[in-house]
């Protein structure tokens, strides 16, 4: 399965994923803002990445507008931010059979396009 998470108004979302020319490499491509994470497809993510948190974006506008920063966050808190507003999630979320690839850090993006060659 060769799969990206991503937002399709992103900038740094749409330099990555053309980038690695993801169009002509067979990734199925969902834009989280018109077709939300399912509760089944973030478990599976978790499952690879290990936390709830790992997939969490300190980021997000709401971050800081609900005041999570202030608030100490478990994992089911994580599961349920991402899942209510989709904005929560870090991008973009490559997914190459058991590996998955989480945000656009430097150090990520350079393993993926590693993986993706």
């Amino acid at each position: 399965m060769k799969k990206i998470y991503h937002l399709g108004n992103c900038t740094t979302c749409q330099a990555i994923i053309k980038e690695l020319k993801a169009d002509q490499k067979g990734f199925a491509m969902q834009d989280i803002k018109f077709e939300k994470i399912t509760p089944a497809q973030l478990d599976e993510m978790k499952k690879m990445a290990g936390s709830y948190e790992s997939l969490f974006s300190r980021r997000a506008m709401k971050y800081k507008e609900l005041g999570l920063k202030d608030k100490k966050l478990e994992e089911k808190d994580y599961r349920k931010y991402i899942l209510d507003e989709y904005t929560f999630l870090k991008r973009p979320v490559a997914i190459i059979n058991d590996k998955i690839f989480i945000g656009s850090e430097k150090k990520t993006v350079e393993a993926l396009k590693n993986a993706v060659k």
